[in-house]
């Protein structure tokens, strides 16, 4: 009897668990599970050209549907997993079916961060997570004057470069003092804000939300400091929760994400978990992390599907993530979590630099903005832990890759 594995999820990871697996060739059958009525998409186009119209739908799946046209692939989309059994191997649907397996991928992914506030459920008011959230808001937009926008992270932002750049007023409601606060440093958000505030975007930072107001349809919102936003429209990107529930019910280890090893086995060997929903052990940074990253996604995929074909792989890179805001990218290798050392390589005011984050001597995160060879370059030298002069780190006529 050939063997069976159930992918329970169907975004990027549990796309490239799929493509993974037919690369090495794997002979047994394969079962994608998803909620949507989607194939795997890719979700970091939602709050840029996919939002703002640059992009057309199919551009957004990890692989056409052909690809998924295989007798050893079963796809059932607009499907919710009720329970998992991992004495006796198998999943239970909402609908009733009991799916067996040998080998389980979670790849469940994450949701939108809710907000407990009055008038949530104004219309009017979206999160932006899926390809229907993003639907339901450009709808909304062609008759749109005055658009919120809650929290100023990497979605709030990106969506507030796209929304003014199509013309409409926005103001971006931020309880921190800087925005993007927990990822980057003092000097990179100073840098954002102002680009922001450049392009006619409305920050009000250190303000927090006490309600949306409004008859049937969102018409304000209030702040907690007593001040009330004229809004026609809202999009809160305050976060995201990872999808740990199923995992927590069927008996797996749960700690901010379903707790895997660095081969990205869950508590039972029979079980694996991939993207933004686990906890793995980093050897860059001697803790354990979870990232909500396509690289991640991607390559802990990768990771669990060389081990359940049978190879020893380990996963062991060193994280990055990216950002578009008008033009510029932001992209961020390693992580700055705890740093007590920054240092400015290049110059602001050119729109091109990089932030480089020290911990006892040793570099652990770049921010690069418009600067991919610094991005790049650095990968090298947090993978390896290095500490390299200070001096030198800054001079611009030094290449990176030339101090590991």
């Amino acid at each position: 009897m050939s063997e069976r594995i159930i992918i329970i999820g169907a975004g990027h990871a549990a796309g490239q668990a799929v493509a993974a697996l037919k690369q090495r060739k794997f002979a047994g059958n394969i079962v994608l599970v998803g909620e949507e009525p989607y194939l795997p998409y890719q979700r970091p186009p939602l709050s840029k050209k996919f939002l703002a119209g640059d992009m057309p739908p199919e551009r957004l799946y990890f692989k056409p549907p052909g690809f998924y046209e295989d007798p050893n692939i079963e796809v059932r989309l607009k499907t919710r997993v009720a329970e998992i059994d991992p004495d006796r191997r198998r999943v239970s649907t909402s609908a009733g079916d009991v799916i067996v397996y040998d080998k389980l991928i979670l790849a469940t992914g994450s949701r939108a961060r809710r907000l407990p506030v009055d008038g949530v459920d104004l219309a009017g008011v979206h999160y932006l997570r899926s390809i229907d959230d993003v639907n339901r808001i450009r709808a909304e937009i062609e008759r749109a004057q005055r658009v919120v926008i809650v929290g100023a992270g990497y979605i709030g932002l990106e969506v507030a470069a796209v929304i003014r750049q199509l013309g409409l007023d926005v103001t971006v409601l931020e309880m921190a003092d800087h925005v993007m606060s927990r990822v980057v440093s003092p000097q990179v958000s100073a840098f954002y804000e102002a680009e922001h505030i450049a392009h006619g975007v409305n920050l009000m930072l250190s303000t927090g939300l006490a309600a949306f107001r409004g008859n049937d349809r969102v018409g304000s919102v209030e702040t907690t400091d007593g001040q009330t936003v004229a809004a026609d429209l809202v999009i809160i990107g305050v976060g995201i929760v990872p999808n740990t529930e199923l995992a927590s019910a069927a008996g797996l280890s749960v700690d901010d994400g379903i707790v895997v090893d660095d081969r990205c086995r869950a508590s039972d060997p029979d079980i694996y978990a991939i993207g933004d929903c686990t906890s793995h052990p980093s050897r860059i940074y001697n803790r354990r992390v979870r990232l909500e990253s396509v690289h991640n996604a991607l390559e802990q995929a990768k990771t669990a599907a060389a081990n359940i074909a049978g190879d020893d792989v380990r996963y062991t890179q060193v994280p990055w993530f990216w950002s578009d805001q008008y033009d510029l990218k932001l992209q961020i290798a390693g992580l700055s979590s705890g740093y007590d050392q920054v240092l400015l390589r290049g110059d602001p005011g050119r729109r091109s630099f990089a932030c480089l984050y020290l911990k006892d001597g040793r570099l652990i995160a770049v921010d690069g903005i418009n600067s991919p060879h610094d991005f790049m370059q650095s990968k090298v030298l947090i993978a390896s832990r290095a500490k390299p002069d200070p001096q030198r780190l800054v001079d611009t006529g030094v290449a990176l890759k030339d101090l590991s």
